[in-house]
């Protein structure tokens, strides 16, 4: 119980330091963006989504009329005349339409033909347009003269601060106290009227506007993304129709030719509207709809969006577009950013939390993606910001903190060498040195040549560790030091590098090596797929320490077989020798190298072996089988 709750108390402790810039990170992002300054990237994120959604069918109960380059130049004249946009009206009402939307400012005349177009204007189900709000020079434009109100619909857009049109505007109050409606709002509630839906204030939302049971959402000042934007009047988010061809378009010279499918117009709404390219003066901004210029939008086709969009919900349940509470948005902020911390602290490695990170933004942009599509809109841009904040942020201080402790390691190391070789240099080889001319002096020959093997092979050994250790202190982290000569490079191919290792091996003094007659090598490529760097070290020096004690102990040997290739699925390290066991290397075989040996297995998942060969030598054998990434 004492155990469990010092690892809680220390993970707590590692949470609580490692969470500390992380927390901070999410602090700057929340209050970034409750005052308003990721709004721009937010709403560029919520255009791309809005345009890139898959295409939905087209609307067959709106058509645009559209007048073209081609009419204005047939026409020969602009802006059209009154004559010519009557003419245009009585054509499209012997199509018998359910409600035409007259996209065309008309409150002074344009002659000739200024009575035609008055009486066109007469029909009961015709609907004019008017500017009620005034813009930047403080003018607003009337409809037509002797229209009565429910006939007229008002085609101002609210323009976000980049001049984007991302809301719609469905009723407001001019500057003579008139609430009026829109001409999108005007459009629908004709239409709905006739399928038996009548327009009420709403039941959630008493300032609302409700077609029977689907109730528009109203625009809030903080509605979504937006931060303190302007929420007068009675707006809603615009949810365009996704699609380059939402609607059915026909030009002023397909309805004046007759090659115009009668059911296309009976019983639908007809906008009638500036479609031409030359002119510039009825188009809006807008990177959330597909367009053949890009970020311009004709207004008609704006209106018909609008329009559409109403429709849709009260007819078709076509979600409308809504938002999370300020609270739940926030919410969702956090957890991104503690997802961020956490991997920091799960993955540890640098590559593991880049990975995950990736991972986890893919999500998340698939999971507000989706969201789009069933009519929610979340917050992505913040949510992002913390999540690769914290999550590469960390990546980047493991690798600083990984370069830390591999530089500390390597002057502990250094140290603890350094130490090695001035206590060996200046301690038993001294001492040794010291003996051995002591002994050679002495008179008493039997003596000496029974000691002196004995102390020149001390010597030896000692040196043999003093030479170690020299190797240690060349060693670089991505090399392997096995003698004077240049330092072998880790990153090579494995059998290549064990080659290396055996070439450089047998050129020492050793002994045993002399009397070797016969050599059967086999190096053939093996895989290192999952090796890192320290390991294949640790190999080499498997391979060196075996070589080595036939060299030392394998007396009289005349025999060496050395493999290092694949065999039956398993990469193998095996040395053979036909010599005679020296009783130092029995105590040898229970000793550290073979202690090292079975590390090593045990880290590569597989197996070592030191025993006897038949008849005589020993067998040293290391076997491992790769491992398999699945991803």
């Amino acid at each position: 119980m004492t155990q469990g709750w010092q690892k809680l108390r220390a993970e707590l402790s590692l949470w609580r330091v490692g969470a500390i810039p992380g927390l901070t990170v999410i602090t700057g992002v929340v209050v970034l963006r409750f005052f308003g300054f990721l709004q721009p990237l937010e709403l560029m994120v919520f255009d791309g989504f809005l345009r890139s959604r898959p295409a939905e069918p087209i609307d067959e109960r709106i058509v645009i009329v559209g007048i073209t380059d081609d009419d204005i130049h047939r026409i020969g004249t602009y802006p059209i005349p009154d004559r010519d946009l009557s003419t245009i009206i009585q054509r499209v009402q012997s199509y018998q339409p359910n409600v035409i939307g007259l996209d065309f400012l008309r409150d002074v005349s344009v002659p000739p033909g200024r009575d035609a177009l008055l009486k066109a204007l007469q029909s009961p189900n015709l609907i004019a347009i008017e500017k009620a709000l005034p813009e930047q020079g403080g003018f607003s434009v009337a409809a037509p003269p002797s229209l009565p109100a429910e006939r007229i619909g008002f085609s101002d857009v609210l323009p976000d601060r980049d001049g984007r049109v991302r809301r719609w505007l469905l009723g407001a109050s001019t500057p003579k106290k008139q609430y009026r409606f829109s001409l999108a709002l005007q459009l629908a509630r004709s239409y709905l009227s006739d399928q038996g839906l009548s327009l009420e204030n709403g039941v959630r939302d008493r300032a609302a506007m409700r077609f029977s049971q689907t109730e528009l959402t109203r625009f809030q000042p903080n509605f979504g993304s937006y931060v303190g934007e302007d929420a007068g009047g009675n707006q809603i988010l615009l949810h365009p129709r996704a699609g380059r061809n939402p609607f059915r378009r026909v030009s002023w010279q397909d309805i004046q030719s007759g090659s115009v499918n009668p059911d296309w117009i009976r019983g639908r709404i007809v906008l009638i509207g500036l479609t031409a390219v030359s002119v510039k003066y009825d188009v809006v901004n807008s990177n959330a709809i597909p367009s053949p210029i890009a970020g311009l939008v004709n207004g008609v086709e704006m209106h018909a969006h609008a329009t559409s969009q109403i429709l849709s919900a009260a007819l078709d349940d076509r979600p409308l577009l809504h938002v999370w509470s300020d609270e739940w948005e926030y919410s969702w902020i956090i957890a991104w950013g503690l997802v961020g911390i956490g991997l920091g602290r799960f993955a540890r490695s640098p590559s593991r939390i880049l990975f995950g990170v990736a991972a986890a933004c893919l999500g998340l942009i698939g999971s507000a993606f989706g969201a789009i599509l069933i009519g929610w809109w979340i917050p992505l841009v913040p949510a992002a910001m913390v999540l690769v904040l914290n999550g590469a942020g960390l990546a980047a201080a493991t690798f600083y903190r990984y370069e830390q402790n591999l530089r500390e390691r390597l002057r502990d190391r250094q140290a603890v060498i350094d130490h090695m070789f001035t206590t060996i240099h200046n301690g038993p080889l001294q001492t040794l040195a010291k003996m051995l001319r002591e002994v050679q002096m002495q008179d008493d020959s039997s003596q000496q040549r029974a000691l002196l093997p004995e102390l020149q092979h001390l010597n030896q050994e000692l040196r043999t560790v003093y030479e170690v250790i020299q190797r240690e202190a060349l060693e670089q982290e991505t090399s392997l030091q096995l003698d004077s000569n240049a330092a072998l490079d880790l990153q090579a191919p494995l059998h290549t590098i064990l080659y290396e290792v055996y070439l450089r091996t047998m050129e020492r003094e050793l002994p045993y090596f002399q009397t070797i007659r016969t050599r059967i090598v086999k190096f053939e490529p093996m895989s290192d797929r999952g090796l890192s760097l320290s390991l294949k070290r640790s190999l080499c020096r498997f391979l060196e320490e075996a070589l080595c004690n036939v060299g030392k102990y394998a007396i009289n040997t005349t025999r060496i077989t050395v493999i290092c290739a694949e065999e039956n699925g398993k990469q193998v390290i095996r040395v053979v020798d036909n010599g005679k066991t020296h009783n130092d290397e029995q105590s040898h075989s229970a000793g550290m190298g073979t202690q090292q040996a079975k590390t090593l297995a045990r880290q590569l998942r597989g197996t070592f072996q030191r025993l006897p060969n038949e008849p005589t030598g020993m067998r040293c054998e290391l076997s491992w089988v790769v491992r398999k990434f699945w991803f």
